[in-house]
This record gives structure tokens, C-alpha cells and sequence, in this order.
């Protein structure tokens, strides 16, 4: 702005026979190309920088996202304002029961901790547009219910001080915000193009991608170091929403601007813009291979759930078993992935206790073989997997790990790998593992234990030439 002003006075003084009208017209065309240009390009790094800045994330492997907002005390899904078509005069009543007395984000840290995970993600905002800070740009926050707190601070509190990297989910999806033009992912959704122009006559996006920007900028500024920022999500075509109408490249030029370090997820509708993503985010699948982009492995996360709902679903039972979650998180990183692991706590700030079943449960396991999890990756081509494993590698150690889906009888061969193995070890234990040389072949057997050891899933840990 500065340089402006001494543009536009320099012209005051040296072309005075213009009229005010038309050196204001100029300075703001001068204003309008300085905005522009300002906006035009995203900050640059090498893939070097880039690597750097995401070293600890890709070293974490396991991170814990917290769905967490109104839709807890209806206890039917995160949609449900959605699902059931809800106005926000009848959502209005849970904003005005929130009440959750039992919140204790220490305790929520703890479990985190000790289940192995290393980050965790809260939703600040989901869909509903209901905030869980105290945002000077809206009334529809936590602190102006029952309640009274603000529950970011105290969440990012707790679970700094158990050692875990902190970041932010933000929806750009907005259903109570009186700006935010009604959609085909609206609760107030229509059947035709004129019903959707008659209820959105009057709304102002523009006011709304203000407010988006205000917001960021409060959580971004007032909690200290924010490591993630979760935006979520794109939908575009007809009746949708992508890049234009959120000002995708906007928001995080402003986002690694206040945070430099900060990583992004790819749900802006930016994938091909350079810099306009850090991490792809494969929802609640299995991947089969590790993700490419223009034929590029990428850096990925998949997000999931411990039952078919990320917020609190009272009713919903198909929960996933501890073996099934276990296998997901070591599935995800034999892919040079991450496992973001979701829990929905209650309306009264607990987890569910099938929640803190299997946290604890994957806790106990993480405790004596996260060797296999942290700082590991996909393992080289060389290394076969045998049947019903799985592979993770560590470059660092040059250590191999071998995870046990099926507890084989007596023995399990290795192909080619006479001349690469120097020791073998069950993870959980330390305990020796012997072998011997297939004969006439260059496998290697290793002599298992008849009974399988009492682990979840066992690891063997190869210590490699």
C-alpha cells in the first residue's frame, strides 16, 4: 500500500491538471493490479524444501482426527442436519443444549498418546458452520451455548502437552451461514435451477469467502503452531462448488503465509496448481498401490473411521475390530501412506467406550512394534512379501519388517534373500528367530513357533546386510 501512495502523490504532483475524480479512478486500477499480482502466485519450494517441511509427517505415520460439533447430541450422524433436511430454526435446539461437562481434552491427549499416534486434527468447523473457538465473525460458537469455553484453546493445550503436532480441520462448507449460496450438498437442496436461483436470490459468496478468510486467519493466529490445516471440501459442477466460489488460491496463500510449515490437504479443488496441495486423502478405502499424480508417487493420507460415522452415531454398529484397524494403519504405511484414525466423541465430551476399547487395544500393540510403523515406508521391489503379510521398510535402519496377517505353520519363506539377511528377531520380544537356506534355491526359511506369540499381529523384524 505504501508503494502506492507515493505513486499516486507522485501523479498528484506532477499531473495537477487532472481531476481528483479521475487520479482516484487510478489509484485504485493501480490498487486492483497490485492485488492481483499479489494473489497470483503461491510461495515456491523445491521438492527438497518440501520433503523437509513434511519430514516429521511422513515419519509419524498415525494421527488421530476428532469429529466434534452440534451433530454429537442428535447422535445421528454428522449429516444428519443434512439427511433430514433441517432449517437452522430446527438445528437451533442443539446449539442451544451444548453442554458437554465431562470434556477433558487431557484425557482425550492421553489416549491419543498412547494409542501411538503422533498429530491429531480437530474440526473447527464442519458443515454445520457451528465454531469451536470464539470467533469474533460469528454469534454460532461454542462459547456463546451452555457450554461457555473456548474448546480449541483448551484442546490445543492438552494435546501439546503430551508431545502430539496439532492441526485444524476447516469445512469450507458452510449450511448455517446466511451467505452461503444453497447447493446440491445443501440440507436445503432443490430440483430445479429456478427454485435454487429464487432461495439464493439476495446471498453474497463473496461475503462469505471474506468470512472463510477471517476465520483462518483467527486460527491461525491465535493458537500458536498449527501443523495442519484439514480444508474439506470441493465439489464442483453444476449446483457445486470448487476453486472460484471459496477462493481456493486465496485461502492458502493466506494459510502459508501465517504458517510457512503448515501442511495441506488436496480438497481446494487445486490439484493442478504447482504448490495447491502437500498430501492426497483417499477416504475410507484401502488403497491398492501407493497414490501417483502425472505419473509421481505422492505423499497420502487415508482417513477413517472406526464404524460407518465420523460424528457420534449412537445406533451404528459396524465397528471395525482391533486386527481390522491394525491392518489399516500397516497397510497404509507398507504404501509409504498414513492412517488418520477418527474418533466422534459424545454430547458430553467423553469417547465412545468402544472408542477406548480400541485405542487401548491398538495402543498395546503400538508399544512393542511401532518400530514398524514409525519412520517406515513401502519396501523396496527386491523385498517379496510372502503370502497373508505385509511389508514396511525403514531407510534409515535398513531394517525390514514383516507383519503376520495369518500366523503361518512352523515356517515362512523368504524369496531370494539368502545373502541379505543378517539377523532376525520377533519384534515384540527380541526373541531370535532362526534360518537356513532352502536347498538348491536362494530363499531363506524362517523356523516359526508352533503356538502363535500372544500379539495382535506379530512382527518380525529383519536386520539387513
Amino acid at each position: 500500500m505504501y508503494k502506492f501512495k507515493q505513486i499516486y502523490y507522485g501523479l498528484n504532483l506532477n499531473l495537477n491538471t487532472m481531476n481528483t475524480r479521475k487520479l482516484n479512478c487510478l489509484f485504485l486500477l493501480l490498487l486492483l493490479a497490485f492485488s492481483l499480482s499479489s494473489n497470483a502466485q503461491l510461495p515456491k519450494e523445491t521438492e527438497a524444501q518440501k520433503a523437509q517441511r513434511m519430514k516429521w509427517w511422513t515419519e509419524a505415520r498415525f494421527g488421530m482426527f476428532i469429529h466434534w460439533g452440534l451433530y454429537a447430541l442428535p447422535a445421528r450422524h454428522e449429516w444428519v442436519k443434512n439427511r433430514e433436511r433441517m432449517t437452522n430454526e430446527q438445528y437451533q435446539k442443539y446449539f442451544e443444549m451444548f453442554n458437554p461437562d465431562l470434556f477433558n481434552p487431557r484425557e482425550w491427549a492421553r489416549m491419543a498418546r498412547e494409542a501411538g499416534m503422533k498429530y491429531v486434527v480437530l474440526t473447527a468447523k464442519h458443515h454445520e458452520g457451528f465454531c469451536l473457538w470464539d470467533s469474533k465473525y460469528t454469534d454460532y460458537k461454542c462459547t456463546n451455548t451452555p457450554f461457555g469455553r473456548d474448546i480449541i484453546k483448551e484442546f490445543v493445550e492438552a494435546f501439546r502437552a503430551e508431545g502430539l503436532k496439532v492441526g485444524f480441520y476447516y469445512s469450507l462448507i458452510d449450511w448455517h451461514h446466511p451467505d452461503y449460496t444453497i447447493d446440491r450438498n445443501h440440507p436445503l437442496r432443490q430440483e430445479t435451477d429456478s427454485a435454487y436461483e429464487r432461495l439464493n436470490r439476495g446471498k453474497d459468496m463473496s461475503k462469505y469467502r471474506e468470512y472463510m478468510k477471517n476465520q483462518v486467519r483467527e486460527l491461525l493466529t491465535n493458537y500458536g503452531e498449527i501443523s495442519i490445516i484439514w480444508f474439506d471440501f470441493s465439489f464442483p459442477g453444476k449446483n457445486g462448488k470448487g476453486r472460484n466460489d471459496w477462493d481456493s488460491e486465496g485461502l492458502l496463500k493466506l494459510a502459508r503465509t501465517l504458517q510457512p510449515n503448515i501442511i495441506v490437504d488436496d480438497r481446494l479443488d487445486l490439484h493442478d496448481v504447482e504448490g495447491g496441495w502437500d498430501f492426497v486423502t483417499p477416504e475410507q478405502v484401502k488403497v491398492d498401490k501407493w497414490p501417483e499424480y502425472n505419473g509421481k508417487k505422492v505423499p497420502w493420507e487415508t482417513c477413517q473411521t472406526f464404524s460407518g460415522s465420523w460424528g457420534y452415531y449412537r445406533d451404528e454398529y459396524t465397528w471395525k475390530s482391533t486386527a481390522q484397524l491394525l491392518e489399516l494403519l500397516i497397510e497404509s504405511v507398507s504404501k509409504g501412506g498414513n492412517l488418520l484414525l477418527n474418533v466422534g466423541p459424545t454430547g458430553r465430551g467423553t469417547f465412545d467406550y468402544r472408542a477406548q476399547e480400541r485405542l487401548k487395544a491398538m495402543g498395546e500393540w503400538m508399544k512393542f512394534n511401532s518400530r514398524s510403523i514409525y519412520g517406515c515406508t513401502q519396501a523396496p521391489d527386491e523385498f517379496k512379501a510372502p503370502a497373508n503379510t505385509l511389508l514396511t521398510y525403514n531407510p534409515s535402519t535398513k531394517r525390514l519388517y514383516i507383519h503376520l496377517l495369518a500366523y503361518p505353520l512352523n515356517r515362512i519363506i523368504l524369496e531370494n534373500m539368502t545373502d541379505k539377511v543378517k539377523y532376525a528377531q520377533f519384534l515384540h520380544d527380541a526373541s531370535e528367530i532362526r534360518y537356513s537356506t532352502v536347498q538348491g534355491t536362494n530363499n531363506l526359511a524362517l523356523q516359526l513357533p508352533v503356538l502363535k506369540p500372544p500379539v495382535e499381529i506379530p512382527v518380525i523384524e529383519i536386520f539387513l546386510k
